[in-house]
C-alpha cells in the first residue's frame, strides 16, 4: 500500500502526460454516462476500457489497494441494502417476474433484481477506475488550473487543489501522532482488540483537528498577504498547453459519449431489459 492514499503519483505514462483539463473532461463525459444509462452492454464496454486505462496510466494497483478494498466493502454494503429496502426494485424497473428463491414476506429472489443489482455494480465499475486515475495522475496544481480552464472561479478552483493537498498532509499528521501517541503507550497494533484501536484512533482525532486547524491558519494568512482573489484573473504556474494527444483523446472520448448516449437511448428507454 502506498505510504500515503489518494494522493499524486508521479509515473511516465500517456496518461501522466495529458493535461489536467483533458482528464477532467473525459472524466465529466464519463459520470454523464454512468448516471445516464443502465444499458448493460455499454457499462460492460466501458467498465472493460477504466480499467484497461487504469492499466495503461502505470498506477500500481498496491498504492490504491487500500482505497478499492474500502469502495468494495462500501459496494457491498449498498447492495444489500438495496435489496433489504427495495427487494422488488428489478421486477418495477424491467415489468417481469422470475422467481428463483422464494423467501420470507417480501424478500423472494427474482431474476430482475439480481440483474438489476449487478448493473449497479456495473455503475460502480466504470467510475471507480476513472476517478481514481483523475485523482492520482493530476498535480493538485494542474488540477486547478484544468478547473479555472473550463470555466471555474480560480478561487473555488483553488479551494479544491487545496482541499487534495491536504489529504495527504492529514494522512503525514495522522501518522506522526499515531506514532508520538504508541511511544507514550498507547497501543494500536493489531495485537490489541479493535476496540481497544478504535478507542486509541479516537485520541488521535482532537490532536489532528487541532494541527489542521493550524495548517488552515498558516496558510489562509499566506494568501491574505499575497493579496489572494484581489484580481478576476490569475496565471497558473502548473497550466499546460493542449498538445495533439489531447486533441485525439478529447475526440476519442466525445465520440464514445455520444455513441454511449445514443446507443443507451435509442429504444426510448435508459434500461436494457433482457427479460423482454
Amino acid at each position: 500500500m502506498s505510504r500515503f492514499m489518494l494522493s499524486y503519483v508521479d509515473r511516465p505514462s500517456p496518461v501522466h502526460r495529458l493535461t489536467g483539463a483533458t482528464k477532467l473532461i473525459i472524466f465529466l463525459l464519463w459520470s454523464v454516462l454512468t448516471m445516464a444509462g443502465y444499458d448493460t452492454r455499454v457499462m460492460l464496454i466501458m467498465s472493460v476500457l477504466g480499467i484497461a486505462a487504469f492499466g495503461v496510466s502505470k498506477v500500481r494497483f498496491r498504492d490504491v489497494a487500500f482505497i478499492f478494498k474500502m469502495l468494495i466493502l462500501f459496494m457491498v454494503l449498498n447492495i444489500i441494502t438495496i435489496y433489504l429496502f427495495a427487494p422488488e426494485q428489478g421486477v418495477e424497473v424491467y415489468g417481469t417476474r422470475h422467481i428463483i428463491l422464494k423467501g420470507i414476506g417480501r424478500f423472494t429472489l427474482t431474476r430482475e433484481q439480481l440483474f438489476y443489482e449487478f448493473n449497479i455494480l456495473l455503475k460502480y465499475s466504470m467510475m471507480v477506475p476513472m476517478a481514481i486515475i483523475l485523482i492520482v495522475t493530476t498535480h493538485p496544481s494542474e488540477f486547478a488550473a484544468s478547473l479555472n480552464r473550463i470555466g471555474v472561479n480560480y478561487s473555488i478552483a483553488y479551494a479544491v487543489s487545496l482541499a487534495l493537498r491536504y489529504i495527504p498532509d492529514v494522512q503525514r499528521d495522522y501518522e506522526s501522532i499515531s506514532q508520538a501517541q504508541q511511544a507514550r503507550g498507547v497501543e494500536l497494533s493489531r495485537k490489541v482488540s479493535w476496540v481497544k484501536r478504535l478507542k486509541g484512533a479516537s485520541a488521535i482525532l482532537l490532536p489532528l483537528v487541532f494541527s489542521s486547524l493550524d495548517r488552515i491558519d498558516v496558510v489562509s494568512h499566506a494568501m491574505e498577504l499575497r493579496s489572494f482573489g484581489k484580481h478576476k484573473r490569475r496565471t497558473w504556474y502548473s497550466g499546460r498547453p493542449f498538445t495533439r494527444a489531447d486533441a485525439l483523446v478529447l475526440i476519442l472520448g466525445t465520440v464514445l459519449f455520444g455513441l454511449g448516449i445514443w446507443f443507451t437511448f435509442k429504444d426510448g428507454s435508459r434500461f436494457y431489459n433482457p427479460f423482454e
